[in-house]
């Protein structure tokens, strides 16, 4: 089964159990890929969070019920997943512009959101440059910070600027091996195994064999196949090469996504540019 396959088959798990408690980390094992992976490929791809996209679709379908049934409001507002009818009325006011009880009048307008399906798309002729990179097992050294997914995209940028003046780059680069192929400043993103966590464990490290620093950790990084983007300019703009390999890359290769820890390596200023690091594996 190929990515947009994968992708098609985890949106009709969602609409299956829309009415459901939907873990995350189920959707993923449908995707064949880590939580982490899926949540940052669904953003990236439909420019909006899953659990958004969950939201839009039950308060659409309780819409729908509203419209063309006679279920009361409570009755709705315990389907599609809410403690109770105040709470319902809020989300469903926010999206809709009206209240459950309106909606039922004939002529009052409503938002509907259709179900996804992915598909690929030529968009363009705009070049990925990229290489694969073949790396034996090394030791990563660095500070460890538990993250939900949810929380990721908020979380991360200020766990970089915490550190910022207490002295963990210093102490990183001061027993870095210049010898890996992987340098620089890292920040790993362990996820787990195919999706079971609905966080993962992130890390701010350098490649090391060194004994570690007190107050820091170490995981060991098998060797792999990796495929390497190159991201010139600022570090945020590392989230572009996210975006492309999710969206031009990974669906036209002949790779699918390993289950281990991507990096981002954070190269010096001078240098210009940063790199993302995906371990990858032959599709059969």
């Amino acid at each position: 089964m190929d990515w947009v396959a994968r992708m098609n088959e985890a949106i009709n798990y969602i609409e299956e159990h829309i009415t459901e408690d939907i873990a995350y980390s189920e959707v993923a094992k449908v995707a064949c890929c880590s939580t982490y992976h899926f949540q940052r490929m669904f953003s990236f791809i439909t420019e909006v969070p899953v659990s958004e996209y969950i939201r839009r679709r039950r308060l659409t379908l309780a819409a729908f019920e509203l419209q063309n049934s006679q279920e009361k409001v409570i009755d709705l507002a315990l389907k599609y997943g809410y403690d109770s009818p105040e709470a319902f009325t809020r989300a469903f006011q926010q999206l809709h512009g009206t209240t459950p009880t309106a909606a039922r009048s004939v002529g009052t307008q409503l938002k509907a959101y259709p179900r996804l399906s992915f598909q690929i798309s030529i968009k363009g002729v705009v070049a990925m440059d990229y290489r694969i990179e073949e790396v034996g097992s090394f030791t990563i050294i660095g500070q460890k910070e538990h993250v939900s997914h949810k929380d990721s995209y908020q979380v991360i940028p200020q766990l970089w600027v915490e550190v910022q003046g207490k002295g963990l780059f210093e102490t990183l680069l001061s027993i870095r091996n210049e010898s890996n192929k992987i340098s620089g400043i890292l920040g790993v993103c362990a996820s787990g195994q195919w999706g079971k966590n609905d966080g993962f464990d992130y890390y701010m490290a350098i490649a090391s064999d060194q004994e570690v620093p007190d107050g820091l950790v170490k995981i060991v990084i098998p060797a792999a196949t990796w495929a390497v983007f190159e991201s010139t300019g600022a570090p945020q703009n590392i989230q572009e090469s996210w975006k492309r390999l999710y969206t031009d890359w990974l669906p036209v290769s002949s790779y699918d996504l390993a289950n281990l820890p991507a990096i981002e390596s954070y190269l010096p200023p001078e240098e210009n540019k940063n790199e993302l690091w995906i371990p990858v594996v032959k599709k059969q």
